[in-house]
């Protein structure tokens, strides 16, 4: 159920647009895709003239919500699982990422707009799982 009253439609908006423009200044400038596990992954296995731009992409996604609490109050982050269900649900999402050749930011975001029938595949997978996940966790295992 949708909570109304704290309904965002205007911050997803603004964010939607700044990670879609994010993601086509990558494309035009660098001729890279802003698949954030591609990026990370990236990173870790440096290629010569390939580590500046990607610290620089997720340095800019670890500065923006901090400059966002700067400077305005944010809500409070309540988390309702338990350490090691965050890490296998961690672990998960990494398989995942390597099974399907990229993660949501590069086959939902940059994929679909490049029309990409892979990344609809993938997209569709990940829409899925997730669905399915929380119908699971809320009324088959109860909420846990």
């Amino acid at each position: 159920m949708i909570d109304w009253a704290h309904f965002t439609p205007v911050s997803a908006l603004v964010g939607g647009l700044i990670i879609g423009l994010a993601a086509v200044l990558l494309i035009l400038i660098n001729g890279r895709i802003a698949g954030i596990s591609g990026i990370l992954g990236g990173l870790l296995t440096p290629s010569r003239g390939e580590s500046a731009w990607r610290a620089a992409f997720l340095l800019g996604m670890i500065a923006a919500p901090l400059l966002w609490l700067a400077l305005a109050a944010l809500p409070a982050i309540q988390i309702e699982a338990s350490t090691p269900l965050l890490i296998v649900a961690g672990l998960l999402v990494g398989f995942g990422t390597r099974l399907g050749s990229g993660c949501t930011s590069g086959h939902g975001v940059c994929g679909l707009s490049r029309l990409s029938p892979r990344s609809l595949v993938a997209t569709v997978l990940f829409m899925g799982a997730g669905f399915a996940t929380v119908f699971v966790v809320r009324h088959v295992l109860g909420g846990v």
